[in-house]
């Protein structure tokens, strides 16, 4: 049986003031939109209560897409149904028939929202008897091999089987506009951190010869951020970049800067606080080495 919708989840954003969280559900719903825009996939985009729904034919091309779509906590590609028992039943025997034999174990973990004339409980235990008919498969609840998961939401259904996390953070665009200085691939792990807090980022490019790297990690991560040249050098670098600051109304400045050498770092943070009149944020700054290199292969950020 094939997906047919994937249901997105997101989670800091259920913490905010209703208006709050209308707004940055509305960011995310577009972040989401441009990004399947811009890889072809055509799609229907519903937003209600605490989840997103992505009806598509393109499940396994939109899995990726999703995973780097910053605000994102998890999402599960389903079937959707009706809400009644047996048709529930009927998808539920259908999609664990292939995956399931009598050597395997299983667990149903059932939830509702809304109003129906069955529990959560008698759920689980009407259709995980029915799986038991249908496969032979054995019920375990504390270490099943598989789980299937039901959603009931008023008269609807969605049942799927894995929850596939995702980048998590806040929707991209939803906090302030950051300088983010880059003299080197590494630095845009330091970036990454703050577009993963919700910030837009304007790229200053201190080497010319980085350019493609910067492009690929920014349409990697669907952001469309300006990158701006300066030659750090010059004697206007610094004017340049209190230019930038005010005309693009930044909230501060991100480097890449770690103690791997503590005399030279500490030296141009220092020279960057006195030059200029926004915060300095060092995101790396306590990270060794070894772990930039994890992160930055995890961020798909060439090292």
């Amino acid at each position: 049986m094939k997906y047919d919708i994937i249901l997105i989840r997101y989670g800091e954003l259920s913490l905010k003031s209703a208006y709050v969280r209308k707004y940055f559900e509305s960011i995310l719903v577009r972040n989401i939109k441009k990004a399947l825009i811009a890889e072809n996939i055509i799609h229907d985009i519903k937003k209600e209560r605490g989840r997103i729904y992505l009806a598509t034919t393109e499940i396994s091309r939109s899995i990726g897409i999703l995973s780097r779509i910053f605000g994102i906590v998890s999402f599960s590609p389903a079937v959707q149904t009706t809400s009644t028992m047996q048709d529930m039943s009927i998808i539920a025997q259908e999609l664990m028939k292939n995956i399931l034999t009598e050597k395997k174990s299983f667990a149903i973990r059932a939830t509702r929202v809304g109003t129906h004339p069955f529990t959560s409980q008698q759920v689980a235990v009407r259709i995980g008897n029915d799986i038991v008919k249908a496969t032979g498969a054995s019920v375990d609840l504390s270490k099943p091999d598989i789980e299937l998961f039901i959603e009931v939401r008023d008269k609807k259904s969605f049942l799927f089987t894995e929850k596939i996390h995702g980048v998590g953070g806040l929707p991209l665009g939803t906090q302030g506009t950051m300088i983010a200085l880059i003299d080197d691939p590494t630095s845009l792990l330091a970036a990454w951190y703050l577009m993963r807090r919700g910030c837009n980022v304007i790229i200053v490019d201190m080497k010319k010869s980085d350019e493609e790297v910067i492009r690929s990690f920014l349409a990697h991560w669907y952001a469309d951020s300006e990158i701006i040249c300066i030659d750090p050098t010059t004697e206007e670098f610094f004017h340049r970049l209190l230019v930038i600051a005010s005309e693009k109304k930044c909230d501060a400045l991100v480097t890449g800067h770690t103690l791997e050498e503590p005399a030279r770092s500490l030296e141009a943070i220092t020279l960057l606080k006195k030059n200029s009149i926004i915060p300095i944020l060092s995101p790396l700054i306590a990270m060794t080495p070894e772990e930039i290199r994890q992160h930055c292969k995890k961020r798909g950020i060439p090292v």
